[in-house]
């Protein structure tokens, strides 16, 4: 087996003898004699070292520098022990402040050493392996907690008598719009992320309308002005039952931007619109643009109401201003994007799948009775809570699991390997999943999960899933998800599935 190699800095080179000596049996020594000589090594080596040692008083660079060079080059992923004759406890709290791991003081122990080495290795070797589901996670879990967004949405356009297609449209409009934007002016700084996230929290603009009764939703003559004032207040409703989230989720950006949109998505560039009656540049860019999407969509859809309009009739309809008044610099994209806008909602290839995805899961949840308002808001508290463990497409499997709603979700290559859904909601009642669930490894792992605590989140364990005539060990690393450190009960899990035979 390969030695974990390690490097000793100190400038005096009896230290650097003594602490080879001690270490050399069970690691590979590198040693360098002051901290110059240390980064250029680190420079083209870092990934090779496990941890380094690093001594305090040198000269040309000393070991604070060191460290502040490695923060500014944010080298986070090397562990370092400082060694030092001096103890002195503001020379102790700089070394932490800067982001040593511990501090050895000289004479040198070897019991204490090793001791501290062996121990700074192992945690950091656990902090990686945390790291790398966390990095396995990104592409998948963002793509869920996307899939989750919009099955919130479709609920409320399911009583609206709409179908999963106007989130998706009103999201690409959106993103079309925001792009060709940014490259017309200057005046809204977004970055490419800005953008994502407006699109993303774009699919919540409805969600107020949870709040108004069928009847009015879904009638199909005119409204009557009570009527009309009814449905008006969606938008408020939509931004309080955000307002409503817990203080520390409020803060989150997708948060802040679904309140701009759910709250001003109907305010008009003229003042005129609602509820607030903004105008200009007082509505949020990111609700300037939904709202120009939203009515786009709204003509070319058809309702109950109303039969839709072609693309050359509703671009018409909204730059005469039939549908109130819009950002002039809007109108100038929604013309010059005009044809990219017909030709992507027209042939997007995967819109109907999606939508017919996003409903099928949206019409199963409310056939099982799982949303009521206040779930709808714990769970995107959830999943946003959850957007920091986002994954990378992998050859793993890798899972999530929602406690309430009860859902798992799967990646791609997870889903085919234990040949399941990759989104099994109520798995209680899913036949495959609960094969699963009957083996004797998994109820083991369950045994784990349930005496996880938020201070001690990560289980381990091996399983056996039989697939066919085939069983198939794996090794199982999860991470339970709590909503707060006082909570009793966690609110999700993450994790992988990695075959023993393929672990290195």
């Amino acid at each position: 087996m390969k030695k974990q190699k390690i490097l000793i800095v100190d400038d005096s080179e009896m230290n650097r003898a003594l602490l080879a000596d001690m270490l050399e049996d069970q690691y590979q020594i590198v040693e360098a004699e002051n901290g110059a000589e240390a980064i250029a090594i680190l420079q083209q080596h870092i990934m090779e070292f496990s941890l380094m040692l690093l001594d305090i008083m040198m000269p040309e660079m000393d070991g604070f520098e060191v460290l502040a060079y490695m923060n500014k080059c944010h080298w986070d992923n090397l562990a370092v022990i400082m060694i030092s004759a001096e103890d002195s406890p503001s020379y102790i709290k700089r070394a932490y402040d800067l982001g040593a791991f511990d501090y050895i003081s000289r004479p040198f122990d070897p019991a204490v050493v090793h001791h501290r080495v062996s121990n700074t290795m192992l945690m950091y070797a656990k902090q990686r392996q945390l790291e790398d589901i966390v990095v396995e996670q990104i592409y998948e879990q963002e793509k869920n907690n996307k899939l989750m967004i919009s099955i919130l949405s479709h609920i409320v356009e399911f009583r609206n008598g709409e179908s999963g297609l106007h989130i998706l449209h009103v999201n690409k409009i959106t993103e079309i719009l925001l792009k060709h934007l940014i490259q017309q002016t200057d005046r809204y700084p977004l970055s490419q992320s800005d953008i994502d996230l407006i699109c993303t929290a774009s699919s919540l603009h409805d969600i107020g309308k949870i709040s108004i009764p069928d009847e009015i939703l879904n009638k199909p003559g005119r409204l009557t002005a009570e009527e009309f004032e009814m449905i008006k207040t969606h938008s408020a409703i939509g931004a309080k039952m955000l307002q409503e989230l817990p203080p520390e989720q409020q803060d989150a950006p997708l948060v802040k931007v679904a309140f701009e949109i759910c709250r001003w998505h109907h305010e008009r560039y003229d003042g005129r619109g609602y509820p607030d009656g903004l105008k200009e540049d007082e509505i949020p860019i990111s609700a300037q643009v939904v709202a120009l999407a939203d009515v786009y969509d709204a003509l070319t859809s058809e309702r109950c109401y109303k039969k839709s309009f072609s693309h050359d009739e509703a671009l018409k309809m909204i730059l005469e201003g039939q549908c109130g008044t819009f950002n002039p610099l809007l109108l100038q994209c929604l013309q010059e994007t005009a044809d990219t806008l017909a030709f992507e909602l027209k042939n997007a290839p995967h819109s109907e799948l999606e939508a017919k995805r996003i409903q099928d899961i949206g019409e199963k949840l409310q056939q099982y009775e799982l949303f009521s308002s206040e779930q709808q808001i714990n769970l995107l508290s959830q999943e946003q809570q959850k957007f920091q463990f986002l994954s990378e497409t992998s050859s793993n499997i890798i899972f999530s699991y929602n406690v309430l709603p009860a859902i798992v979700n799967l990646n791609a290559y997870g889903a085919q390997k234990l040949a399941m859904e990759q989104t099994i909601v109520d798995p209680e009642n899913n036949l495959k999943y609960q094969q699963l669930a009957n083996t004797p490894g998994f109820m083991e792992l369950l045994k784990q999960i349930k005496i996880s605590t938020p201070g001690s989140p990560l289980v381990e364990g091996d399983i056996y899933i039989k697939n066919g005539q085939e069983e198939t060990s794996y090794h199982c690393i999860c991470k339970t998800i709590w909503a707060s450190e006082t909570d009793k009960n966690y609110i999700g899990i993450i994790g992988k599935l990695v075959e023993n035979n393929l672990k290195s």
